[in-house]
């Protein structure tokens, strides 16, 4: 059977996730910003959590874990390069592992540069990826602790999954990060189309995730970067793809 979803709202802005395998009963959260609400989404669907799948160390996708573990003893597996700042690690992954939930296996993929250990997990079977603060819908996480060369890395690294991946990122910036990439692609019609949907999704209540690697290719201008019109748009023409995704994170920042 297929995996199922349970997606909420975690702090500010933080997406909760509940990854549930219905065939062995087993659930991850993915992250755990916070235990009160992950807690509400384990009572609305009877689900029981037996894991913990952190992307990263940032205390705002780890805060809930020790609460969670010492109520539900649920194992807690996270990446090598950020287990020492993680707590309550039991299982440590890197490149080219796999980390499973009951019988959905997930492929490691490391993707530095919002931290240096920054992993996402992709669900191949199930056309699933968590990507944490790596990519967002219409954007990219902050170069905090790597190089902007490896997050340019890392974004081509999840852009190259198949179109149908679904892929469910850490918060909710969409329409902000929308209003900025107008200012990089103002004539870009997908781009434009999707600005119209979010805002209907978020006037209605609904979540803007998750959203699609097909989709993202043609909308999200921090993995166009290597697109001749976008370099061409912010007077970057012929220059090197690492260089123009600098420029647009850069511009980003100070937006």
């Amino acid at each position: 059977m297929p995996a199922e979803i349970r997606l909420f709202r975690c702090l500010s802005d933080n997406y909760g996730v509940l990854l549930h395998d219905p065939d062995t009963g087993a659930t991850a959260a993915i992250d755990a910003p916070e235990a009160a609400p992950i807690e509400s989404a384990l009572k609305a669907t009877g689900w029981k959590l037996t894991d913990i799948l952190v992307t990263h160390h940032h205390a705002d996708h780890t805060d809930g874990i020790m609460e969670l573990k010492n109520k539900y003893k649920c194992r807690v597996v996270a990446p090598a390069a950020e287990a020492a700042k993680i707590p309550g690690v039991d299982e440590t992954v890197k490149e080219g592992d796999k980390a499973k939930v009951g019988n959905l296996v997930s492929n490691v993929i490391e993707t530095p540069g919002h931290t240096l250990g920054h992993i996402a997990y992709w669900f191949h079977a199930d056309k699933i990826a968590f990507v944490g603060d790596t990519l967002f819908s219409i954007g990219c996480g902050r170069v905090i602790e790597g190089t902007m060369d490896q997050m340019w890395s890392s974004l081509q690294k999840l852009r190259d999954l198949p179109d149908d991946t679904r892929v469910y990122v850490g918060h909710e910036y969409t329409l902000a990060n929308i209003k900025f990439a107008l200012t990089i692609e103002p004539s870009n019609a997908a781009l434009k189309s999707r600005a119209a949907e979010a805002e209907k999704q978020i006037a209605g209540g609904h979540f803007t995730i998750p959203v699609t690697i097909g989709a993202e290719k043609k909308q999200n201008p921090f993995i166009r970067a290597d697109v001749p019109e976008v370099a061409a748009g912010i007077g970057m023409a012929g220059k090197p793809a690492n260089e123009v995704f600098a420029e647009i994170r850069t511009r980003k920042n100070k937006f």
